[in-house]
């Protein structure tokens, strides 16, 4: 089975954006509206999307969650984002009934700058015990740029850290939009944003504190598989763990769209900690120009690396992500009974 482990809604309903702007009018006195999208909506906004996309290019599942860009966690206060971030969330379990053999919720956390990551654990609890989810997306950076909470190596995160070791459940590492003007969202804020959360827990003590906590690094890890004889030689210098030793506490994504990145990364980090992901309709939605073929649409990268065996396939796309997931499983053979009717 091929698993996707990262997917966004971002062809959501125009529904979606309606609710967005009347929450963001009326900000002064935030009221949870009834949010206004068909079932027919989601089949038709998916079955020209993702779904179409994952029957053409050959993936069964597909791990999905709220757009990243849109969490906007640095928008309006803490009431502001948790009503925003329960409507997407229960969006996504709207879509994953209605196509549960394709979809399994991965789901958005009510951050906001400032605001104690304690207040994201009954959301969180919700999404796993009542929605059948099996992860989260964590935001290191909830300020959009300006990093005005504490590193993730902080205490501050614990109470987040203490509730998914207890639901068993990891978190991906994964920014929202920027309202920095010195980054771009997907092509400088999200890769900053991988690379200082290596870099935050590398310094700290969480896996120490927390040993069977699971952090899934998207985008294929930023620049570290590139740059890892800088973190190689910090390790030494600072003496950390080695951190050939540390790297394997995460699984990294393959959301990266070159042959010689996939290659390198696949080196650098290792098939047992590497899951399959394409963050399709994501943010490089366009045809490269070398291959004819749109740049999201990166099995064939793995498919065509020949020194990969039956066995690395096999780990890459279905068994290393149910390890980081370990509720992926259960709820996929849920889903797949509710499928069957």
């Amino acid at each position: 089975m091929i698993i996707d482990c990262h997917g966004h809604y971002t062809t959501a309903p125009p529904g979606i954006h309606v609710y967005r702007a009347f929450q963001l009018a009326f900000m002064n006195k935030p009221n949870r509206t009834q949010i206004k999208i068909s079932d027919d909506e989601i089949q038709t906004s998916l079955e020209n999307g993702q779904l179409k996309l994952q029957m053409e290019r050959g993936t069964d599942m597909m791990l999905f969650s709220p757009r990243a860009s849109h969490m906007g966690h640095h928008v309006g206060d803490e009431v502001i984002s948790r009503q925003w971030t329960e409507v997407n969330n229960d969006l996504i379990k709207r879509v994953c009934g209605i196509f549960p053999d394709r979809f399994i919720g991965v789901c958005q956390l009510p951050q906001s700058p400032g605001v104690s990551p304690k207040n994201c654990v009954e959301e969180l609890e919700r999404c796993i015990t009542e929605l059948d989810f099996v992860g989260c997306n964590l935001n290191p950076d909830p300020s959009g740029g300006w990093w005005t909470d504490p590193p993730l190596g902080d205490e501050w995160w614990y109470p987040l850290y203490e509730k998914m070791v207890e639901l068993d459940v990891p978190a991906m590492i994964h920014g929202s939009s920027t309202c920095n003007p010195a980054f771009h969202t997907t092509g400088s804020h999200y890769m900053n944003i991988d690379n200082t959360g290596i870099m935050q827990l590398l310094e700290s003590r969480v896996f120490q504190d927390f040993p069977t906590l699971r952090i899934i690094m998207p985008h294929g890890g930023g620049v570290i598989p590139y740059q890892i004889a800088r973190y190689r030689a910090l390790s030494i210098m600072n003496k950390w763990e080695p951190f050939e030793e540390f790297m394997r506490r995460f699984y990294f994504d393959t959301a990266v769209y070159s042959p010689e990145a996939m290659e390198l990364l696949i080196k650098i980090v290792g098939v047992d900690r590497l899951i399959f992901a394409s963050e399709m309709l994501g943010g490089v939605t366009t045809i490269d120009p070398n291959t004819g073929r749109w740049f999201d649409d990166n099995k064939p990268l793995l498919d065509e690396i020949t020194w990969l065996s039956e066995e690395d396939r096999q780990k890459i796309f279905e068994d290393n992500v149910k390890a980081a997931y370990p509720r992926l499983g259960p709820v996929m053979e849920k889903q797949m009974k509710a499928a069957k009717g």
